[in-house]
């Protein structure tokens, strides 16, 4: 990619998570990482830059993201230097940020997910995804540091408090770094942090006025929002409030912004199938930019 393609790339946020209702809806585990695949995959083969909050679990959706970049990208990874954690207190499009692009993902690593793990174990990390990735690790506050400092730190297990300001933090970054966000699945329970995850990602990015592809054919933390922003009728999985839930109030389908009308939005947050969601994600992306939305220093 040149310079002026990177510029005008859109970095979109991922948000999925293990969802509580996959069983009830005759679904699996399976059908939730297909689905992280089939978004990535196409918002790859466009040309966007992906962005995720997550953690490194062996079996977790940051390795799956991690493994879709070569293989769909047409490119076989793009050599970065072997000390991959980076900052951003640069100019803007510094050789980071262009690097950063080039990568085609990011992974933000909360304060919490990388100060349990010791030096070495994050180097070693680092090093398997130096060509498909850039991960980037945030102190509490949600400043990046760099692998240098990260190394002095020694690792130890956060406490809740930490749990919550780090992950709070880690999203409100990432709000300030991406265009758009795409949710699905989500616990509304024994999470850390002060939302359920999907939760607060999905208001962060409604309070900023960012497009928002809500995809609650999952069930989940997704489809709960859905149903409160009327999109979505009650069925045998919904739920009572739950802590945080009435931070939607007030909120409605046009606080979406995403490009699609009130029925396409519907579609989206109620069918599981990827024949019928894929092609409104990709085309809401399409109608955003032929529109020329405002920019919001994330692309």
């Amino acid at each position: 990619m040149t310079l002026q393609e990177i510029q005008k790339s859109k970095s979109i946020g991922i948000s999925i998570s293990d969802s509580p209702d996959l069983k009830v809806l005759g679904l699996s585990d399976g059908h939730l990482r297909d689905a992280m695949a089939e978004i990535a995959t196409h918002l790859l083969a466009s040309g966007d830059h992906l962005a995720y909050g997550g953690d490194l679990r062996e079996e977790g959706f940051t390795r799956l993201l991690f493994e879709l970049v070569p293989r769909y990208t047409g490119q076989p990874g793009t050599s970065g230097p072997r000390n991959v954690f980076i900052s951003h207190h640069h100019e803007d499009w510094s050789e980071a940020e262009q690097l950063e692009q080039l990568m085609r993902v990011t992974n933000y690593f909360a304060w919490p997910v990388h100060i349990r793990m010791t030096y070495d174990q994050l180097e070693s990390w680092a090093e398997s995804v130096r060509d498909v990735a850039i991960p980037i690790l945030l102190d509490i506050e949600g400043e990046s540091m760099t692998m240098e400092h990260r190394k002095n730190l020694p690792s130890s297990e956060p406490d809740d408090d930490e749990w919550a300001a780090g992950l709070t933090s880690m999203r409100q970054t990432m709000r300030e770094r991406i265009y758009a966000r795409i949710l699905l699945g989500g616990r509304v329970e024994d999470y850390k942090g002060r939302l359920a995850g999907i939760a607060e990602e999905a208001l962060l990015s409604l309070q900023a006025e960012q497009p928002v592809f809500l995809l609650g054919g999952f069930g989940g933390c997704a489809r709960d929002i859905a149903e409160a922003l009327d999109l979505a009728p009650v069925w045998q999985g919904s739920r009572e409030r739950w802590p945080g839930s009435s931070s939607f109030d007030g909120y409605g389908p046009e606080s979406l912004r995403n490009g699609l009308s009130y029925e396409e939005n519907q579609v989206l947050a109620t069918t599981p199938y990827v024949d019928q969601w894929l092609p409104l994600i990709l085309r809401g992306l399409r109608l955003l930019r032929d529109s020329g939305p405002q920019d919001n220093r994330t692309q």
